[in-house]
């Protein structure tokens, strides 16, 4: 039972069966013939050698040459502790992910979280895919802070855009950038907006019929997108009061 209990604790962080009743037989024995471990593993020889060198690469046995014989030899189980460790950082890298996943109710609707520039763009690339011919796709942007992230890709990303038969509106920051983006309205297959002189923005804002998203334009480079009909009409209508608003 002792040993059962042991075997299935070292499966339960990351170890295969095999691996952990080699690994338990070895630390038993100590340095020993691969003929000893499969007998007290109770596996075939020609499987042990495979699962030692499986072992040796994850850092927890090793090799002892003594004179002709060569005999194996588990580490020691602090090691085991690094196993722990890797996938805790693991986890931590992908925990984004499992959060982008975090459902609000049923499957209907959902925030998702991002963080990173190429996961960012990752969104913006779903919204042109995600589209449909003649829907609004409305913009509230500091295009300055937007395009200073990667002008070339940004600047293709919104050609791209204007080639697309959606009613695009923007409302942009009173700046050089702002006005810029202004001057070429019908390149951009858009109507846009300078918002009121003293609004600051480091947020943008995109409003479409499948998702309102939020990116912010400063480090950490971060976007929450949300997924909900009831959310996504709220804004549509303060971002119809905020265009209306503005001559």
């Amino acid at each position: 039972m002792h040993k059962n209990h042991l075997t299935e604790l070292l499966q339960e962080i990351g170890l295969t069966e095999h691996e952990a009743q080699v690994y338990f037989s070895a630390l038993s024995l100590g340095p020993s013939t691969v003929l000893k471990i499969a007998k007290a593993a109770e596996i075939k020889r020609t499987t042990v050698y495979t699962v030692i060198e499986s072992l040796t690469k994850k850092g927890l046995m090793n090799i002892e040459v003594r004179g002709f014989k060569k005999l194996f030899v588990a580490e020691t189980p602090e090691k085991l502790d690094s196993i722990l460790e890797g996938r805790r950082a693991e986890f931590k890298r992908q925990l984004p992910e499992f959060l982008g996943l975090y459902n609000l109710k049923g499957g209907e609707s959902f925030i998702k979280y991002y963080e990173g520039l190429e996961a960012v763009k990752s969104i913006y690339e779903g919204l042109i895919r995600d589209i449909r011919p003649h829907e609004d796709y409305l913009v509230m942007s500091n295009q300055d802070y937007w395009l200073r992230l990667d002008e070339k890709y940004f600047r293709d990303f919104g050609m791209r855009r204007a080639k697309l038969p959606i009613k695009i509106r923007m409302m942009v920051l009173d700046t050089e950038g702002g006005r810029e983006f202004q001057k070429l309205e019908r390149n951009l297959n858009s109507r846009i907006k300078i918002l009121p002189e003293k609004t600051t923005l480091v947020t943008n804002l995109i409003i479409t019929p499948q998702r309102v998203v939020f990116h912010q334009l400063t480090a950490p480079i971060i976007a929450i997108v949300i997924e909900n009909k009831s959310i996504i009409q709220m804004h549509r209508e303060m971002y119809e009061i905020i265009w209306n608003s503005i001559q």
